[in-house]
């Protein structure tokens, strides 16, 4: 369980010791990892069975919550990160941003279109349009990185990558 080579690439933007939301954890890999550098993270996703592995793991708070069927469950401002991997649901963007705080950092890593050449997923609503995280993030926070690359390799895949900070 590693976690991804975008989020050991930047999380240290991510204030030291700070609030990190972990968005559709999944299996609780970049949760576990936060913590596992003095983060205190909650991580939240609809169904937890896929983290039930670690659970115990200490700094971290795991929520199960539907984030694409109910309301959105935390207050603006309280985040020092927000971390995104392999996740999409248009409408939380705003929130995404809302939630952090200043100075706060957004790593955001997930499939684009063009995806569909290389397998799932497939469905339109959850591939990025070019550009479209750079366009979330405008006006908005301060761009550290970005990549709209096409990755080869054993499993080639179309993605999208940010890492920004809220001024």
């Amino acid at each position: 369980m590693i976690a991804s080579a975008w989020v050991q690439r930047w999380f240290h933007l991510i204030p030291r010791g700070g609030e990190v939301l972990d968005v559709a954890c999944g299996s609780g890999r970049h949760a576990v990892f936060l913590a596992a550098r003095g983060y205190r993270v909650t991580a939240v996703d609809r169904d937890l069975a896929a983290s039930a592995g670690v659970l115990d793991t200490p700094g971290v708070a795991w929520l199960a919550h539907d984030l694409e069927a109910a309301d959105w469950p935390f207050a603006a401002g309280i985040w020092q990160g927000v971390v995104v991997v392999n996740y999409l649901h248009r409408p939380l963007l705003p929130h995404l941003i809302a939630g952090l705080a200043a100075g706060g950092a957004l790593i955001y890593a997930t499939f684009a279109h063009g995806q569909q050449r290389f397998g799932r997923p497939r469905d339109p609503r959850h591939l990025l349009m070019p550009g479209e995280l750079l366009e979330a993030a405008r006006g908005r926070l301060r761009v550290v990185a970005y990549e709209d690359v096409e990755e080869t390799g054993p499993v080639p895949s179309r993605r999208q990558r940010l890492a920004a900070l809220k001024p």
